[in-house]
């Protein structure tokens, strides 16, 4: 029997040229040629979707004309027309539907896909893209199926809880984004074959125990060998179990309580 094909909530449009950019790409290379990040290079050619993560049309509705996929993130993206005629690509919650009527204001609606101040939202909500500064756009929560909830108003703060588990205050003049973002089984797919993985501009990579001694710490020794004292980067660096927060910077203050390390089977 044949197999019954899944029912996407995509659009099988092509993307808003006006909302296109050229992105160049850079094979992991620096200014001068030098390889500063490795296995990257090749992939399939992409063009950069013009993703509005601010608040560029306050007090506007916009109506959902379509879901698209977006190439260069994990969620999908939906095509906003505002009440002008203009059009803006916005970062698609789950459950966002096509014909949908969105608004940003600092005191909106609590529904999905509407965006206002973290003031104003209740205790408890579901969030996305929240802004670190407000009026500088969104920076937190922008990733498939990722999500913050709002545990307090606290004065001229609003405590966070991230989807790392950790605790943190930002400002409650910042806008934030009502609901968990798209395609949340984003988590769960396997790249499952070395050529999708060279068309996402992923090069091969080689385990440090396979190589000479002189060319990674863990290499070196007769057939297979345990790579001694700890897991290192090719550049002799501690790789795991080592912070690498700055303890001087100034947004600790802004942590109430660091994230709970998971513990290891």
């Amino acid at each position: 029997m044949a197999q019954k094909k899944e029912k996407t909530i995509l659009s099988k449009n092509n993307p808003e040229k006006r909302l296109l950019r050229v992105l160049k790409k850079t094979g992991g290379k620096n200014n001068t040629g030098r390889i500063t990040v490795r296995h990257k290079g090749g992939g399939v050619k992409q063009k950069y979707r013009i993703i509005d993560f601010g608040q560029k049309k306050l007090n506007q509705t916009g109506k959902v004309l379509s879901l698209e996929y977006d190439p260069n993130r994990t969620c999908y993206i939906a095509l906003l027309q505002y009440n002008d005629g203009q059009k803006a690509y916005v970062l698609a919650p789950d459950g966002l539907s096509k014909e949908d009527e969105i608004i940003c204001s600092q005191k909106a609606p609590v529904k999905i896909g509407n965006r206002m101040l973290l003031k104003n939202v209740p205790i408890g909500a579901f969030v996305h893209n929240i802004e670190l500064f407000p009026m500088a756009g969104g920076k937190l929560a922008r990733s498939a199926g990722s999500s913050v909830v709002v545990m307090g108003h606290e004065g001229k703060y609003t405590q966070i809880k991230m989807p790392s588990s950790e605790i943190r205050k930002v400002l409650s003049e910042c806008f934030a984004s009502i609901g968990q973002l798209s395609n949340p089984e984003h988590r769960f797919s396997q790249i499952g074959s070395a050529g999708r993985a060279r068309k996402m501009g992923i090069r091969p990579t080689v385990r440090g125990s396979a190589m000479n001694a002189c060319d990674h710490p863990h290499g070196g020794g007769k057939n297979k060998q345990p790579i001694g004292r700890h897991p290192r980067t090719a550049w002799g660096k501690v790789a795991l179990g080592v912070k690498t927060r700055n303890k001087k910077k100034w947004t600790s203050k802004l942590i109430v309580q660091r994230r709970i390390k998971k513990k290891r089977k």
